[in-house]
């Protein structure tokens, strides 16, 4: 399988929203088609317990989403860093409690398509750091948040190839890369 890291950001690469620039509910018609055509190729969605929570807190009360978003998170194959969280307490999740790093990269090596890690910063810095990481998705927001933690560790220097990149009427812009070796 495939490690991919999808991430909102803002226009200057922050990923950690410390003010209100993002509403997973407030997607034009043409980028919830996009969301939902990636996570079509989705075998397992991989978070660090901070997101699982804010994820598990939030979309299975989600009951008139339109999107398809909710239900996909309810029946997608869900693991959860963390040396914490004992009983994960959603449908199709596990924790993965020991050598983060190991486990993903068992799973690079499993058949399959995609798996996912979207938010989840610590955890993120971590996978790009052991090289783990075969495709990064960023969809950049039209706000500059000037603080807070970034798409990259600060010490990053990744080369990067574009695989696709598409705007948005939103003003969004979706852009693919993977690492240049």
């Amino acid at each position: 399988m495939r490690i991919i890291i999808t991430q909102n950001t803002t226009l200057d690469g922050r990923i950690e929203m410390l003010d209100d620039w993002f509403d997973p509910q407030a997607q034009d018609e043409e980028l919830s088609a996009e969301l939902m055509r990636q996570s079509a190729n989705e075998d397992v969605l991989l978070l660090g317990r901070q997101t699982f929570e804010d994820f598990r807190g939030y979309w299975p009360l989600q009951t008139d989403d339109t999107t398809g978003v909710a239900e996909h998170l309810n029946q997608v194959d869900k693991r959860v860093v963390s040396t914490k969280l004992a009983d994960p307490d959603w449908q199709n999740s596990t924790v993965i409690g020991e050598d983060p790093l190991k486990a993903v990269a068992a799973l690079r090596e499993e058949p399959g398509r995609d798996v996912i890690l979207t938010g989840s910063i610590t955890l993120a810095h971590s996978l790009i750091g052991a090289g783990l990481v075969d495709e990064y998705r960023m969809f950049t927001y039209p706000v500059w948040q000037g603080r807070g933690r970034g798409f990259f560790p600060e010490d990053a220097r990744p080369r990067l190839q574009l695989l696709n990149s598409k705007s948005f009427v939103c003003g969004v812009v979706y852009s693919a890369y993977r690492p240049q070796q």
